[in-house]
């Protein structure tokens, strides 16, 4: 296994605001681009409540993807693996404003936190109504007992669909910060990925490029994570991180759990396949009915060769706003996740 040191690109410090150019272009009906911004092409009725996300590229389809009717209405996004400024953050919870107030949505990372905070003072001081939701799901980066300290991983996926769905009916703002923590205490995920990838723009691996073994809790920013057997087969693999993940969530007979299998980059469908008959059966066996499920390339990390496996607790609010309709650039939904 070897990283990939060259891509189809122009001048790599230019990646970030060429991809946007393009992707904006090819999805015109749904978004456009405004300062810097991803917008929806439509904006929403006046008097919701405006979602806001700034992040760092490198993760596409999220969160340029997820910008649309039932989703998002402003994503900002930042360079590779860098949260975008506070003046950019803030100028985002301006351009979302619709008359209900801004929820400014925020991964779980030490720069991205840093930099929402600064945003939203700037923004208040303008005279907007801004909450702001701390949002993490990842089991390898903290125990139980400091589950603030979590990582944002791709279960975020079942929070940005919901909690866009909770704003698209028109709950006012308070709602839909309580709906953002309902979502977050009810997901976990997990990752799991061989080798490493190298920064576009600088060209330096983000782990150790030699080492092609099987990792288990891998960051999204390539943090390194626990080795696992060479011999593990998928069922095996899809075992183990369905145990951890339900033991974590408290999963017991009975209940009902939405799974994502998430492309880290360049796992192809038969492997992602492979490893959701294994999440599944390993659910049956616990009593836990898999009530929806997805598999794709939602927030990839490059390209990546592996996955993140992510579980939610639902129940009948979060499963109506599952399946309410969503259209993004790179996601949608027409009315049912079933």
């Amino acid at each position: 296994m070897t990283v990939r040191t060259r891509w189809f690109l122009n001048d790599p410090e230019r990646a970030v605001s060429e991809m946007l150019e393009g992707y904006a272009a090819v999805h015109r009906d749904k978004i456009r681009l405004e300062d810097g911004m991803v917008v929806r092409a439509r904006p929403k009725a006046e008097g919701k409540v405006g979602l806001v996300i700034g992040n760092g590229s490198g993760h596409e389809p999220a969160m340029i993807g997820w910008v649309g009717e039932g989703l998002l209405d402003v994503n900002v996004p930042g360079p590779v693996f860098s949260s975008p400024g506070p003046a950019a953050i803030a100028r985002g919870i301006q351009a979302a404003e619709r008359g209900g107030g801004v929820l400014l949505l925020v991964s779980s990372h030490a720069g991205d936190v840093i930099n929402a905070n600064l945003a939203v003072a700037e923004a208040e001081e303008a005279g907007a109504k801004v909450e702001m939701a701390v949002l993490y799901d990842d089991v390898a980066s903290a125990p139980p007992e400091r589950m603030e300290e979590r990582r944002g991983g791709a279960g975020l996926f079942f929070a940005w669909k919901m909690i866009g769905a909770a704003a698209e009916e028109g709950r006012p703002l308070a709602e839909c910060a309580r709906a953002a923590e309902k979502v977050r205490g009810a997901i976990r995920s997990i990752s799991a990925a061989m080798g490493s990838v190298a920064h576009p723009v600088s060209g330096v691996p983000l782990g150790d490029a030699d080492d092609t073994a099987l990792a288990v809790g891998m960051g999204v920013h390539g943090e390194p994570g626990t080795r696992v057997g060479e011999e593990a087969s998928a069922d095996e693999i899809a075992e183990m991180l369905t145990g951890r993940l339900a033991d974590d969530l408290g999963l017991t007979a009975g209940e009902r759990a939405g799974v994502l299998l998430n492309n880290a980059g360049s796992l192809t469908l038969m492997e992602l396949s492979v490893l959701h008959r294994g999440v599944a059966a390993a659910l049956s066996r616990r009593g836990v009915e898999t009530a929806r499920s997805w598999i794709g390339p939602y927030a990839t990390t490059l390209d990546l060769t592996g996955f993140s496996l992510a579980l939610c607790r639902m129940d009948e609010e979060l499963l109506a706003l599952y399946d309410a309709p969503a259209d993004g650039a790179g996601f949608a939904m027409r009315g049912s996740g079933r």
